[in-house]
């Protein structure tokens, strides 16, 4: 299991007019394996957030100091009575723990079935019930496979439509059928990016409940390596070139002064599509053995443009560039970053490009630096393993 990567991600809608959520995702990994736990509040606003907060925060810190999922629900329990009006437990939870070598573990709390994805199918991870403190715990416990995906939301996701768009709401069946609809090869924000999506459309954007999708898959590490600018001493030219080009994983250059470098080094072609321009964003290029040659600056600005809210939208990379998708460099680049990367190396040359003096640039399009520095922190949020080595 230490070969595989864990690509987690949770997105929520908060309740029509309520300006805090009432569901809350906490996720730490360590050394042992990865937790994550799913709490729902009960009502919505600044209570149930304080309670889902709470609930989650226990049971984190709880499992990640050793404590069985006995102590850790009793404790939840005990520290959250019901509600003795509407005799209804102050907060609902999922627990997920998934260790390195593989094994998952799940505590459901009166929170909606857990589903897993493997082979193409959906499944209802239902679970065996067992009595922690006087309350019905539904207890689960199995071993992953690569390419499993395990989806667990609120009961937001379930009451999507009701009394508008649908009778009686977003049925387990129908999220089911949907999940197993949507690609195998995204990645987690990507789906539950589809999911939050139908939520809130029938919702017609004005949700009746708190709604959180919180999605686990078991990834191979994929590797992506992106050198942009030119390096400060000339001599390195040939290093960083050979260092692209053993990297595993997919290989892209931005910016015209590193892709006249990797294709002089690698004695090939190096050609720009002058036949696709459009929009505000520079053409690719194509260079062999180069799985992505873009210009610099100005793509990279608006990949850093997507990424900065990219994690708390509930808008999809397709859905943001719309029918600007096959030629659009930014949106290239992104879907490689998004849905087909675990890991990246940017290569980052910090050499003044003249080109920017030339031609009277502003003096921000030359501060590659901090793009690239910012966009590296995006990717971190969204759970990629990101890196920055400067030449």
């Amino acid at each position: 299991m230490k070969q595989y990567f864990l690509d987690i991600a949770y997105l929520s809608l908060n309740k029509d007019k309520e300006e805090l959520c009432g569901d809350k995702v906490e996720i730490e990994k360590f050394d042992e394996g990865c937790i994550a736990v799913l709490s729902d509040g009960l009502g919505s606003g600044v209570k149930a957030n304080i309670l889902a907060t709470l609930t989650s925060k226990i049971a984190v810190t709880m499992m990640k100091n050793g404590l069985s999922i006995e102590e850790v629900v009793d404790t939840i329990i005990n520290t959250l009575p019901t509600c003795k009006v509407r005799q209804l437990a102050y907060s609902t939870f999922t627990i997920i723990y998934i260790s390195n070598v593989g094994e998952c573990y799940i505590a459901r709390f009166d929170n909606p079935e857990v589903l897993i994805k493997r082979n193409g199918n959906v499944d209802i991870i239902e679970g065996k019930e067992v009595i922690i403190s006087g309350r019905r715990v539904r207890e689960s416990k199995f071993n992953l496979k690569k390419d499993d995906i395990i989806v667990s939301f609120s009961d937001g996701v379930l009451n999507a439509g009701s009394g508008k768009v649908l009778n009686l709401g977003w049925d387990l069946k129908s999220v089911s059928e949907y999940i197993k609809m949507t690609p195998s090869n995204i990645s987690s924000m990507s789906l539950i990016k589809k999911i939050i999506g139908i939520c809130d459309d029938l919702y017609l954007q004005k949700p009746g409940d708190d709604t959180t999708v919180l999605s686990i898959k078991i990834i191979e590490n994929k590797h992506v390596t992106l050198f942009t600018g030119p390096p400060i001493n000339v001599g390195d030219d040939k290093i960083i070139v050979q260092r692209l080009i053993k990297s595993n994983g997919k290989k892209i250059v931005c910016g015209g002064s590193a892709a006249k470098i990797v294709s002089r080094e690698l004695n090939t072609d190096f050609e720009m599509d002058m036949k696709n321009i459009k929009g505000d964003i520079p053409p690719v290029g194509y260079i062999k053995n180069i799985d992505l040659v873009t210009e610099g600056v100005l793509t990279l600005k608006k990949v850093l443009e997507v990424l900065v809210d990219y994690k708390k939208n509930k808008y999809h990379i397709d859905d943001i560039f719309k029918d600007d998708k096959d030629q659009n460099a930014a949106y290239k680049i992104l879907k490689i970053l998004i849905d087909e990367c675990t890991h990246i190396d940017f290569l980052l040359g910090r050499s003044v490009n003249s080109a920017y003096e030339n031609f009277g640039f502003p003096e921000d399009l030359a501060t590659k630096i901090q793009i690239v520095e910012k966009i590296k922190e995006k990717l971190i949020e969204l759970g990629k393993e990101a890196n920055v080595f400067y030449y």
